[in-house]
């Protein structure tokens, strides 16, 4: 997951990553459980993938000195720090950790200590002093800290590769739940792949209520149309119907012959070991 800003919301781009703590042999179908990573390696290997993909991409003569610099500036390679810690006691505040980076600005309304009118006032935590600090800077300022972590549209802050790709999981998942069946020290601590949960089930842990239900009968409602202040009506059941809606569904559920059995199958719940790699 790409982050672009540090914890004084000034431009710091650095990506967090979710990997798995071991890996599966093909020759052998067994999994090799990963005890020790050495960081020096991981440095020179993280520089030399970075640059030499940045060299392939942009192929110019000011590309190919910065590549050149980085790697004579950089002798010892590019920094990378690793946290891995018993799984799943962490898991949970760590997936929270990097989600609010998704949907959450670089810096947070209760952070902003004052405004008045031609400077703002704010705090952070600093991670060289490990201590908070305050700065104040004029508004205009302020406003192009923040903006400048704004992406472009449809740019994707996150990647899935390897066995946490959707497409590469449903392939594999057989092979590496029994894989992982072989060696019971890795299965425990492990977090378990779940079907993501809908927007019903979402709200109603962070709210506590049912948005299906009427707050004035009480009944569950249906969904019939759904308007947008900008785009105008961007939904309607009775249009839905018209076009075979449901009969698709029938086909897709009961098959063409109609036998009961269902064609569709969820995915599994697989417990993977995980651990987080920052950069």
């Amino acid at each position: 997951m790409l982050q672009t800003h540090g914890r004084n919301g000034q431009y710091n781009p650095h990506v967090h990553i979710i990997a798995t703590s071991g890996g599966m042999d093909k020759s052998t179908g067994e999994w090799e459980p990963l005890e020790y990573l050495p960081y020096p390696m991981l440095h020179k290997k993280w520089q030399w993938y970075l640059l030499e993909m940045v060299r392939e991409e942009i192929d110019t003569e000011e590309i190919e000195q910065l590549v050149d610099s980085c790697y004579r500036g950089y002798p010892k390679g590019f920094v990378a720090n690793v946290q891995k810690g018993k799984v799943p006691g962490r898991y949970e505040s760590l997936a929270r950790y990097l989600a609010k980076y998704v949907v959450s600005p670089p810096i947070s309304i209760r952070r902003i200590d004052g405004y008045d009118g031609e400077t703002v006032r704010y705090h952070y935590r600093s991670h060289k002093t490990e201590k908070v600090e305050e700065e104040r800077v004029d508004v205009y300022t302020f406003i192009g800290r923040m903006i400048q972590h704004v992406l472009p549209k449809g740019f994707k802050r996150i990647r899935y590769n390897g066995v946490q790709a959707t497409k590469t999981f449903e392939e594999v998942k057989g092979i590496i739940r029994e894989a992982l069946s072989k060696v019971k020290k890795v299965v425990e601590g492990a977090i378990k792949i779940v079907i993501p949960k809908r927007y019903r089930e979402r709200y109603m842990e962070s709210t506590g209520k049912d948005p299906f239900i009427c707050p004035h009968c009480g009944q569950e409602m249906d969904i019939c149309t759904i308007w947008h202040p900008r785009y105008g009506v961007i939904y309607d059941e009775l249009d839905e119907i018209r076009r075979g809606k449901y009969e698709q569904k029938e086909k897709e559920t009961f098959g063409e012959e109609g036998n009961g059995r269902a064609i569709r199958s969820s995915a599994e719940g697989v417990q993977l070991p995980l651990f987080g790699l920052w950069n």
